[in-house]
């Protein structure tokens, strides 16, 4: 039927041909329209029933197809035989990645045919001849309503993106348009890399691709195979049922593709050979690379757009460094290769998706390890080895969880043994205190905070220096751990030698730096046309090669002109186009961005984190003050409960307004470290997020620990004595302590802040930010109209849903909540030992939390190969240092671990801790109070007090030197100082020497290593004897003296030392 429908329309299109009625735009725009390109043709040549010319075509034309003969003329199910978006219109070219952008369209709809019928491949055309219109996109004679105009801006994306997809056409990959699709005004352009490009690319990035030589993996033997069979059994039911994570006996050889040795690699099945993650890297090289930068369009007449275009020009040029400059300008919205199909539902086809989603991403599975290898494979390397080191972590985690609960439940098992916590509870002593604070407080009982006493007992007791031992070795040990680990990876995923693809990337300018450089060259270009127009000589290129530049090309003119007629006078203006060409040439390619274009930007990063580090202090001050004031209104409360848990309610309402500024200063210095990276401008993607890592974590470490570091090293330090207390702003008389120390209350600092960030900011906005916004877009849905709403519950293509998903951010999020994870359960262990166990709960959560959002909440992002995790493990050792200072000070000056020793083995008359409260606590006679700082009513006990008591080494009152510092104070501040020297180096020493005790690579693997080498060296060797036996046979029969002897590998038949060099 519609072969009889098209009969006259092709004598019509074959007359255009001809030149007889052909459309405005000529016989030639007509003939490239209807020209049949195989390669980018949307359809295969059996699916399409027409053969002259495409539909599109028929349209400019002035005919007007119905919607049936069109989908007569496809398939019947054209988005299933696609995959739903998986794959081109034919059904076998796999859509390798998208690039997404904004459109605007008329009102009318548009026919069927220019969603599937579109001639792509004529983007190149209109590369060369931007005035002929594209088929599909509209003729000037066409019979169907025209789009209304686009405002230039919009026409100047959409000519570079012509200009940019037809540099990709040039490049090799193949795109398919698709405008029509369920989300309004959005269009998107499937690109394919085909055989050859991959292949090419492949060589051009040292790609390691598996060869057909395979070699056994050296097993253990004796006792260590019957560990490990073991220790297999065991663990197997916890073992993700996938095929990568089975253990393997055999390992193909890995060898750098190259397209002169495809015989060594197994080629059977070529659509499998390069898998989703390498073809979707491959072609996001090329899209980084490929240049746009002429854009040829007219703005129009008239001076009112000259401003415009030269702005566009200029947005132009900064724009030509490939696809990160395009998404930055607007041009595409955004770009990312497709996810493998969808994760759940009944009629979906198995794919690599599916199976993370259900052996990774569901909480069912929380007590399965990771298939690291599979992660590998969908997600590339650099996120694979987070995935790796976070399971690494949390293994780790057990032990110091187990370590750390036995310690907790040693002071538990002991606090009814504790000496000094029974004397300060023993209402006999009556130990009457001095007042907390002035006028409102009255005097206390010691007995009052018994509980206080008995709870630090828990966390401050001999087992904790133990703990704090345990816990620095068990960070070098762990460090150790990843080393090894990372080797393994290495080994397996073939990164070994990857040293010279990292200093390639590493030297890759970024699209912001280069806009920066022209910017700055196009500033120099201007102000010397201005001094040149002035009359002011320009430096900017040597008259000598002018001149010579000039003569040589006025010598080539001379020679044009003699066939091509042109005008002698013409040649006069060359020397002057030189002269500009050359200083512009130069201006580019010199100019550089000198510590004099950044300078602004480095005093604006100093002085904003001076600001922003000065701001948590300033918090940290508030929080202070409300304590103080609290505190002092609460004793002025007539309720006895309330005036007896005073300390307990200040402490814990200061911890949560700590923890929510905590929180909310989180977000804030995220965006400020960004922005303030942004400005700097930095050349590379590494150095980018080295700075980015290096901002963010000084300024989350300072908000993150501030309030942990007061009350561990400052509270109570600089309190004064009673009648000579030290004031805030001459009012605020500062905090001290708890008779029972301020590790008790650090303790509940640093827990409440610990289990509150991982609540709340770790897992609850993680899993509650991405349902509101998914919510939100349902609204959005419901205020459209019901035929959008219709539209949209349907199937949606792979690339339309995968557009709906939220683009990936980077790992920086990740690494840093686990960084600071870290902190807190190394730096200040020694005051809370139940600190792993929480972490180990938490991330538990975290990585199916993490792992259920990769697979379906985000974009898939690009795979980056990474041999290593960067300058995150230099944090990390960094971390590890800094603990072992920290609790060698947290134990010697927070807690009364020191004191009691210098007590017990210097002033007990028994050898017992008996007399230890009293020895701690100086007297003072309440005669002394300064005017206006005694009690308002000092009988609240019922009695006259005469002298009371407060924590400290001071002389009494009745001293010849009242009130100063005694000789127990010096004595136990020498004891702390030698503490924090003995227990520092003494743990250094230990981490060194595990570190140097465990080597970095395993001794299989190092073998391994050099098998693999030994094999390489070996296979070339047996090609090479190959190679000369034929070359030698062929010697002897005499071959022709005209055939040249060529470098390359001849080629040779089935029993050519090409197939016996493979079969090797």
């Amino acid at each position: 039927m519609e072969e009889t429908v098209l009969d006259p329309l092709l004598a019509k299109a074959a007359r255009a041909v001809d030149g007889e009625g052909a459309p405005p735009g000529g016989a030639g725009a007509l003939a490239a329209a209807m020209r049949v390109n195989e390669k980018y043709s949307t359809l295969p040549a059996e699916d399409r029933s027409v053969h002259i010319i495409n539909i599109c075509a028929i349209e400019d034309l002035g005919y007007q197809p119905s919607e049936g003969t069109l989908l007569n003329s496809l398939s019947v199910n054209p988005d299933a035989k696609c995959k739903y978006g998986l794959y081109f219109r034919d059904g076998k070219r796999k859509v390798d990645y998208v690039l997404v952008y904004h459109h605007k369209r008329g009102s009318g709809s548009r026919t069927l045919a220019r969603r599937v019928l579109q001639n792509d491949a004529a983007l190149g055309t209109r590369s060369a001849r931007q005035d002929q219109p594209l088929p599909g996109k509209g003729s000037p004679g066409g019979a169907r309503q025209q789009e209304p105009p686009m405002d230039f801006h919009e026409d100047d994306k959409r000519f570079r993106r012509e200009e940019y997809e037809g540099n990709l056409l040039e490049a090799g990959l193949e795109l398919e348009h698709d405008e029509e699709t369920k989300i309004h005004g959005v269009g998107f352009v499937k690109i394919h890399a085909p055989w050859n490009v991959l292949c090419r690319e492949a060589e051009f990035l040292k790609l390691k691709m598996p060869t057909k030589k395979m070699y056994h993996i050296n097993e253990t033997r004796g006792l260590l195979k019957k560990i490990n069979s073991v220790l297999q059994k065991i663990t197997d039911p916890i073992q993700p049922r996938v095929a990568e994570h089975r253990a393997q006996t055999m390992k193909r050889l890995s060898y750098p593709f190259s397209r002169e040795k495809q015989h060594l690699f197994d080629l059977s099945d070529k659509d499998s050979f390069f898998d989703s993650k390498t073809r979707s890297t491959i072609v996001y090289e090329i899209l980084k690379r490929t240049t746009c930068t002429k854009a040829k369009y007219s703005m129009g007449h008239g001076e009112g757009r000259k401003k415009d275009s030269a702005l566009l020009s200029k947005r132009r040029k900064c724009g030509k460094y490939g696809i990160t400059s395009l998404l930055a300008n607007g041009v595409y919205s955004a770009a990312y290769p497709l996810h493998d199909g969808e994760y759940e539902g009944e009629d979906v086809e198995f794919n690599d998706r599916k199976l993370l989603y259900e052996e990774w991403a569901s909480y069912g599975v929380f007590y399965k390890y990771q298939p690291i290898d599979l992660v590998r494979k969908y997600f590339g390397e650099k996120i694979g080895l987070y995935f790796a080191w976070l399971g690494v972590y949390t293994q780790m985690l057990i032990p110091a969880s187990i370590v750390g609960v036995i310690v907790f439940l040693y002071g538990c098992a002991t606090v009814n043994e504790n000496i000094p916590s029974m004397e300060m509870c023993d209402q006999s002593h009556n130990i009457t205190m001095c007042p907390l604070c002035d006028k409102t407080c009255s005097y206390w009982k010691m007995s009052s905070a018994c509980a206080t006493a008995r709870a630090s007992h828990l966390f401050d007791n001999p087992a904790t220096v133990f703990f704090s031992i345990f816990m620095a070795l068990w960070a070098a040990t762990f460090m150790e751990h990843w080393k090894r680990k990372q080797m393994r990876l290495n080994y397996r995923w073939d990164l070994t030698g990857f040293e010279e693809e990292e200093e390639a990337v590493k030297d890759h300018p970024r699209a912001e730096y280069e806009a920066r450089v022209l910017e700055k060259s196009l500033r120099k270009e201007s102000k010397n046309k201005e001094d040149e127009m002035e009359g002011i000589a320009q430096p900017a290129i040597p008259e000598q090669m002018a001149s010579s530049l000039f003569h040589s090309q006025t010598r080539r003119m001379r020679e044009r002109e003699k066939h091509r007629n042109i005008p002698e006078e013409s040649t006069n203006k060359w020397k002057q186009r030189v002269k500009t060409a050359m200083a512009g040439v130069k201006l580019t390619d010199k100019v550089k961005l000198t510590w004099r274009d950044r300078f602004p930007a480095y005093f604006t990063n100093l002085m904003s984190i001076v600001f922003m580090i000065a701001v948590t202090f300033a918090i940290v001050l508030g929080v202070i003050i409300y304590r103080i004031s609290t505190a002092a209104a609460l004793a002025m409360n007539s309720s006895p409960s309330v005036r007896s848990n005073i300390r307990v309610t200040v402490t814990a309402t200061a911890v949560i307004i700590n923890l929510v500024v905590i929180i909310l200063l989180d977000e804030v210095y995220g965006c400020v470290a960004r922005w303030l990276t942004k400005i700097e401008v930095p050349k590379t993607e590494k150095s980018f997020e080295e700075r980015l890592i290096f901002k963010a974590f000084l300024l989350k470490f300072v908000n993150s620990y501030t309030p942990i570091f007061y009350v561990a090293f400052f509270k109570g330090r600089f309190v004064g004595r009673p009648g000579d207390y030290v004031y805030i702003f001459r009012s605020f008389r500062m905090e001290e302590c708890a008779p029972g120390g301020c590790l008790m209350e650090l303790c509940i600092q640093l827990s409440i802040i610990m289990l509150g960030k991982q609540l709340i900011q770790n897992n609850l906005f993680e899993i509650g930010i991405p349902k509101m916004k998914k919510f939100i877009r349902y609204l959005r849905l419901k205020r459209q109209s019901p035929a959008d709403h219709d539209e949209h519950m349907k199937r949606k293509q792979r690339y339309e849903a995968d557009f709906t998903l939220e683009p990936f951010g980077g790992l920086t999020p990740e690494y840093m909540e686990m960084i600071i994870q870290f902190g807190f359960v190394t730096l200040f262990v020694a005051s809370f030992p139940l600190a792993p166990l929480f972490a180990l709960l938490n991330n538990i959560i975290e990585i199916r939390l993490d792992a259920k959002k990769f697979v379906t909440e985000l974009r898939r992002p690009v795979a980056v190969r990474a041999k290593d995790i960067g300058i995150w493990y230099n944090i990390l050792r960094g971390i590890g240092k800094l603990a072992v200072i920290i609790n060698a000070f947290v134990i010697s000056f927070t807690s009364d671990f020191i004191p009691r020793l210098v007590y017990l083995y210097m002033y007990s008359k028994n050898g017992t801790m008996h007399g230890f409260v009293n020895h701690t606590l100086s007297s003072f006679n309440v005669s002394d109070f300064q005017d206006g700082t005694a009690p308002n009513d000092p009988l609240d006990l019922g009695y006259e007090v005469h002298v009371c008591r407060y924590k400290d080494y001071r002389e009494p009152p009745w001293s010849e030197h009242k009130y100063d510092i005694s000789k127990d104070f010096w004595a136990v501040l020498a004891a702390r100082l030698a503490f924090v020297i003995v227990f520092q180096n003494l743990v250094m020493f230990m981490s060194d020497f595990v570190d140097w005790v465990i080597p970095d690579i395993p001794k299989d693997i190092s073998q391994q290593i050099h098998k693999e080498k030994v094999l390489m060296v070996e296979l070339f060797m047996r090609e090479e004897q190959g190679k000369q036996q034929l070359l030698d046979t062929w010697m002897e029969r005499g071959p022709k003296k005209s055939e040249p002897c060529s470098n390359h590998s001849p080629q040779a038949g089935p029993d050519g030392p090409e197939n016996h060099g493979g079969a090797l």
